[in-house]
């Protein structure tokens, strides 16, 4: 509880206004906000989005990035800016948009991507266009870049090498309901947990497993509690740079076309670091023997599991012909 008061005091504290301005000067101030640390992916590509806006405005503007879950977690993020307070940008997992606009959790769905060679095509091809467009309209949020590219395993307390192994295990999955759904299909028992109180929830048997990116397991030393990274390779994942709206909209024009500008090119250096340093990451885990990679041999046997609940899921949240594109590509 003194936890959660805090975060709110922070995040009222951060900034009274989306951004300040100098009456003389015309400063503006914007704040940003990371769930990690210094040397994680999401906080590099926010510095570069910051590095690059400077360059392209030309003008003073200054920037606050609040790192390690200071102002609270992603979603509260994506809040934050929908309300136009507290957090001007930050990188939000789709996951957390669904109650504006139902379809954006299934850009980030399991077994949407074959590979990552598929998943840039379909970033370059601006497939996902519809997405974010119902999200400006619904949220007042801009997805403004598209971050991310870690390739996404499941984390466990034990080996898990097979389906037959996988069959009914407790497994931490993000709220939107095509991972519960998914998970169900190829066996496994799903539930839901905050982010941050994954760890706790291996440690005191809640759960057995969770999956993340090589970024996340090590970032959060889920490796501590669950030494066995079953190589599912289930997902690849796209992490949208967020702006408010509310806060755009008071900007200078000069200063939007850079944001627009600083969005895109710090959404692809995002892909870049993340997608490079995945498997350096586990090298190094591995080597340092705080985890072990355990082949997993039935990926095509848990798609074919998958797939009939992401056909019923794009029908069901009008994403149909995104999923036709994006397998078409």
């Amino acid at each position: 509880m003194q936890r959660r008061q805090l975060i709110h005091s922070l995040a009222a504290a951060a900034v009274a206004a989306p951004f300040v301005r100098s009456a003389q000067a015309q400063a503006i101030t914007l704040h940003g906000a990371v769930q990690f640390n210094d040397d994680h992916a999401f906080n590099r590509t926010l510095l570069k989005f910051e590095e690059l806006v400077k360059k392209y405005y030309g003008k003073p503007v200054s920037f606050v990035l609040h790192r390690n879950s200071e102002l609270g977690l992603e979603k509260q993020y994506f809040e934050y800016m929908a309300q136009g307070k507290a957090v001007d940008y930050g990188i939000v997992s789709p996951a957390h948009m669904s109650t504006f606009s139902k379809a954006a959790p299934f850009i980030d769905a399991p077994f949407l991507f074959r590979d990552l060679a598929h998943w840039n095509k379909v970033l370059d091809a601006d497939v996902l266009k519809p997405i974010a467009d119902e999200v400006a309209k619904n949220a007042e949020v801009m997805l403004i870049g598209y971050a991310g590219g870690g390739t996404r395993n499941i984390f466990v307390n034990k080996p898990v090498r097979n389906l037959a192994e996988m069959k009914g295990l407790k497994v931490r999955v993000q709220g939107a309901p095509i991972w519960s759904r998914t998970f169900s299909a190829i066996g496994m028992s799903p539930t839901v947990i905050a982010y941050n109180e994954v760890y706790n929830a291996i440690q005191n048997n809640v759960i057995s497993s969770g999956e993340n990116e090589a970024a996340g397991v090590e970032a959060m030393k889920f490796f501590e509690v669950a030494p066995h990274l079953s190589i599912t390779q289930h997902a690849i994942t796209i992490r949208p740079i967020c702006f408010s709206g509310k806060t755009y909209a008071k900007l200078p024009p000069e200063l939007q076309a850079a944001i627009l500008k600083a969005g895109k090119e710090a959404g692809a250096f995002g892909r870049q670091i993340e997608s490079s340093e995945d498997s350096a990451k586990l090298d190094a885990l591995e080597k340092a023997n705080k985890l072990k990679r355990v082949p997993f041999t039935e990926r095509d046997a848990m798609k074919k599991l998958a797939d009939p609940v992401m056909e019923a899921y794009a029908k069901e949240v009008g994403a149909e012909a995104i999923y036709a594109k994006i397998k078409a590509l």
